[in-house]
């Protein structure tokens, strides 16, 4: 049915619809016809019983209501009917217009990012900044030498069960992943590139609790787990769909009076689509014809020209392709011919699938994430609902915590962006800003959501990572001053806080490897990086959001102590933790140890942060010492290119800060070290046996 959006209104609102054309030749003056809308169950009024039979107006091409022209005694009927309808059908209407749907976005190519001069699933080397020009829009646009790439990650907004170190289950409110499931699983950032992302799963359908309920089915475990990473629920969809009014082949259509060729120039292989609406495809579209009484038109073809002259309707309701075969009649008024979009990737998604993966699959910490500098990120979130608290209507947001934004409106504070329903998505949008150690916490009612457990990390990858091997640091970092955007002189500009090394080193970037900051010295590398969120709960606070009591905020003390949302000896466990929650499946719910593995020789970046409510924490190293090059995603350095690291055994965050740390095992004997808090009431799960702020390094 042609006219889309009138039907929607009928269709699953128990109206059943169906079109009117070819019933009566005055109705050919209206596109589409006339929308017959019968109610299925009699209309009981305190006065009478009957079935209301209406004729809905159609939608022209700008989406206005053609008035239909109707007997006196249909207008009769119609009035008395309205009576009853009209009330219903607006209801129906506001409905519709508050639903909610899921859906994602993962974009191949935008103007910062355009495929045509760089492939976006792959970071680029960094020679020097983009070079732009004005576009034709009137704003600049990439020419040459395209930074970054583009990012993309779906999250889900819940609840969940998690597992203390001394066997107790905990409930959560969390962030769970939808995408990139074996990489969470693996304990890595969750982050995809637009092929992983936007790639179909084609296999089985996937079960609730995914992976685990998969990953759990093969004996032994493989590990890493090797499993799904694109998009949960991402399907083919068809765009657009249209009904056909006429389809003829070459020079037939005749128009005027008297009567000549519409097009006379089209060869006996050209043929004219006519629909029943103003045409969606565009020049170069692949497009499906089918119906069951157009024969010998139907296929799959390239449409050729939009716009075309036609003796039924105005020019933009037609369009042609080039046919195999010659000599075909002309078919008017089918009742089952289409054109339709091929099918294709176009953030359509089932929402079975999302639901199945995405319910009581919360993590706690949330799902990692790791971007590039100059990459584009696109943040999918998707609140499918708190299944063990369903008198919560709530929503949910993602707020990055420090995080320099373009704009609040993707900010996740309600105040000034939007809050995400249940049963919706919303698609945040990022353009990496300095490299460093960032986290993200939903910002609604944020002391609950926060203590619950909704809470994650994200770390931003330095340009200085993507210098080409044996380039010069700090030559590269100058570069960086020669774009407006990136520049940092302290000179003229007193919050700069990664200005150029006070002395060329002359360090170059070597094979392996990365950097914390782009320190222009080579001061900030490091062999391997290991994030650890801190975070703590209070195991009472928990137990009465479960059981839909009063919250006593006042009272919230933590007495459970987490790395990685593990205590103690959790912490040092491979790979993730699984936990059965109460729809009866085990779930990848602390899916990030805190082990720390170190060659003799090689460095150990820590990204820590914390994001406690009511405690100050400590970590304390014993036998190593801790450098730390960098506070809240800001490398330690003067405003004249003095470096500010400092060297010490033990660190403190309060809740909202987060430190970088290098751990050097150079001269270190070989052996296990600890990484723990000196707050002894902080060692235990609510001063009990196991469990608490503690985690194990090894150098072999």
């Amino acid at each position: 049915m042609e006219d889309s959006r009138l039907a929607s209104e009928c269709v699953g609102r128990r109206f059943v619809c169906r079109s009117t054309v070819g019933m009566d030749p005055l109705l050919k003056f209206f596109r589409g016809g006339l929308l017959h809308a019968q109610r299925v169950s009699p209309i009981r009024h305190s006065n009478f019983t009957t079935t209301s039979n209406v004729l809905l107006p159609a939608v022209n091409t700008n989406g206005a209501l053609v008035a239909p022209v109707v007997s006196k005694e249909a207008a009769k009927a119609m009035k008395r009917s309205s009576q009853v309808w009209l009330p219903i059908l607006l209801m129906c209407l506001a409905a519709v217009a508050n639903a909610q749907s899921f859906r994602v976005q993962c974009p191949t190519t935008t103007i910062t990012h355009p495929s045509a001069l760089h492939d976006n699933n792959s970071e680029p080397a960094y020679s020097g900044p983009t070079t732009l020009q004005l576009g034709t829009s009137g704003y600049m646009v990439p020419k040459a030498n395209v930074n970054g790439a583009i990012k993309c990650q779906q999250i889900s907004g819940g609840d969940g069960y998690s597992t203390m170190g001394d066997g107790t289950q905990t409930y959560m409110f969390s962030f769970g992943p939808l995408s990139g499931l074996s990489k969470i699983a693996n304990g890595q950032p969750g982050t995809d590139t637009p092929t992983e992302f936007n790639t179909v799963y084609t296999g089985t359908t996937l079960q609730p609790g995914d992976p685990a309920t998969t990953v759990n089915s093969a004996v032994p475990v493989a590990m890493p787990i090797s499993f799904y990473d694109g998009a949960v629920g991402l399907v083919n969809d068809v765009p657009y769909l249209a009904t056909i009014y006429s389809i003829s082949e070459g020079a037939t259509l005749q128009c005027g009076t008297p009567p000549v060729a519409c097009n006379p120039g089209f060869s006996a292989k050209t043929v004219t689509v006519v629909l029943n609406t103003a045409v969606m495809f565009k020049a170069g579209d692949q497009i499906k014809i089918s119906g069951q009484d157009t024969t010998g038109y139907n296929g799959t073809f390239t449409v050729g020209t939009v716009g075309v002259h036609n003796p039924y309707f105005s020019d933009n309701f037609a369009f042609t392709y080039t046919n195999t075969t010659t000599g075909l009649a002309e078919v008017v008024e089918s009742t089952s011919a289409t054109a339709a979009s091929t099918p294709g990737v176009d953030g359509h998604v089932d929402p079975r699938q999302i639901m199945d993966i995405g319910v009581m699959n919360g993590n706690i910490p949330a799902p990692l994430m790791a971007i590039d500098e100059d990459d584009e990120f696109f943040l999918t979130l998707t609140n499918v609902g708190m299944i063990m608290r369903p008198d919560l209507f709530e929503q949910h947001t993602v707020h990055f915590h420090g995080y320099p934004n373009a704009s609040s409106f993707y900010d996740g504070v309600p105040d000034a962006s939007v809050a995400i329903n249940i049963g919706a998505s919303f698609t945040y949008y990022y353009l990496a800003p300095d490299a460093g150690t960032y986290f993200w916490h939903c910002h609604i009612t944020p002391p609950e959501h926060l203590q619950m457990g909704m809470v994650g990390q994200m770390y931003v990858r330095p340009r200085q990572n993507r210098v080409a091997v044996g380039g010069n640091l700090y030559t590269a970092r100058a570069l960086q001053d020669t774009d407006l955007r990136t520049a940092c002189v302290s000179a003229s500009d007193i919050l700069c806080s990664n200005p150029l090394p006070a002395l060329n080193t002359g360090a170059t970037r070597p094979s392996t490897g990365g950097y914390a900051y782009n320190d222009g010295d080579g001061s900030t590398y490091y062999d391997v990086e290991y994030p650890l969120q801190i975070h703590g709960f209070d195991p009472n606070f928990h137990f009465v959001g479960m059981t839909f009591n009063p919250e006593g905020f006042a009272d919230m003390k933590d007495k459970y102590f987490l790395l990685n949302g593990r205590s103690y000896p959790d912490t040092v466990m491979p790979g993730p933790l699984e936990t059965q929650s109460a729809d009866g499946v085990n779930h990848f719910s602390q899916p990030l140890p805190s082990i720390i593995t170190l060659h003799p020789g090689q460095k150990a970046l820590l990204r820590i942060s914390d994001l406690d409510v009511t405690e100050y924490q400590t970590l304390a190293s014993l036998g190593i010492p801790m450098k730390v090059i960098g506070y809240n995603a800001k490398l330690l350095r003067d405003q004249a290119g003095n470096n500010l690291y400092y060297t010490t055994n033990s660190i403190t965050l309060a809740g909202g800060e987060s430190l970088d740390v290098i751990l050097d095992s150079t001269g270190i004997p070989t052996g296990t070290y600890y990484l723990y808090t000196p707050n002894l009431d902080h060692l235990s799960n609510d001063a009990e046996n196991f469990g608490g702020l503690m985690t194990e390094v090894h150098v072999n």
